[in-house]
């Protein structure tokens, strides 16, 4: 089991890199607006929906 966590891992830290070499930025800056922009909105724009859905019954 673990070593299925680690080699998840390693490919989503692979792909953060291969992401920021082709956006031509940084891991961290990566890491930013997955972590602090899109995963937010993401939660924020699901939620509402969820909450509008339920609004119509």
């Amino acid at each position: 089991m673990t070593d299925l966590i680690t080699q998840l891992y390693i490919y989503c830290t692979d792909f953060t890199i291969a992401l920021a070499h082709l956006l031509g930025i940084s891991y961290y800056d990566v890491n930013a607006l997955i972590f602090c922009i899109f995963l937010p909105s993401l939660t924020l724009i699901l939620t509402l929906t969820l909450f509008l859905q339920r609004k119509r019954k």
